[in-house]
């Protein structure tokens, strides 16, 4: 029975390094669009979805290394199980915190089946709330408390702010002249006697 069992501990890891010398690990300009979000290439860089527009008006979607480097994790195309439970998307554009504000998607990624089970997208928003100044733990512990005033991610704007109008010239104001104040009158002040 040991034989039997070392041989398959051999293939196991024959298959694996065939497929890695065949394939040459994750790269994530090779990844096709739909598998690109929340995968992290075999130097461990997240891989990002970005979308373009072509000439004749389409979306052009590209999977591209990311500057962000995953310490724990690599070689990693997620799961179904986790991006469905986390609520996450695989046409996922870009890295933002935006989702963060959204109640609905905060109580998925909250919650134990995708807190507990999918580490690579609990590392990722880990570091997308750090970089917001919020700390995630925090905020899945207010999400399950209903503490609402833990729940706000501060420097998240929803649309670029524009720039401020120019302001109408001031108009001049009246002077005012100055009036004088009399001064106090000094009042005593009263010294107690020890007994």
């Amino acid at each position: 029975m040991a034989p039997a069992r070392l041989l398959l501990i051999i293939s196991a890891l024959l298959s694996v390094t065939t497929l890695h010398v065949v394939y040459g690990g994750i790269v994530c300009e090779k990844l096709p669009a739909e598998i690109c979000a929340f995968s992290v290439s075999s130097s461990g860089a997240r891989c990002v979805l970005e979308k373009s527009m072509l000439k004749d008006g389409n979306p052009h979607y590209e999977c591209q290394t990311s500057e962000i480097i995953v310490e724990i994790i690599n070689e990693l195309t997620e799961t179904e199980e986790c991006m469905k439970a986390c609520g996450v998307e695989r046409m996922k554009v870009g890295m933002s915190a935006k989702s963060l504000t959204e109640s609905v998607f905060t109580e998925k990624l909250c919650s134990p089946r995708c807190y507990n089970k999918c580490p690579n997208i609990i590392d990722f928003y880990f570091n997308v709330a750090a970089g917001e100044g919020v700390y995630l733990p925090r905020l899945c512990e207010a999400h399950r408390s209903g503490d609402r005033r833990m729940i706000t991610i501060p420097s998240i704007p929803e649309v670029p702010i524009p720039p401020l109008p120019e302001l109408p010239p001031v108009i001049p104001s009246i002077p005012i002249p100055e009036i004088p104040i009399p001064p106090l009158p000094e009042i005593p002040v009263p010294v107690a006697i020890p007994p």
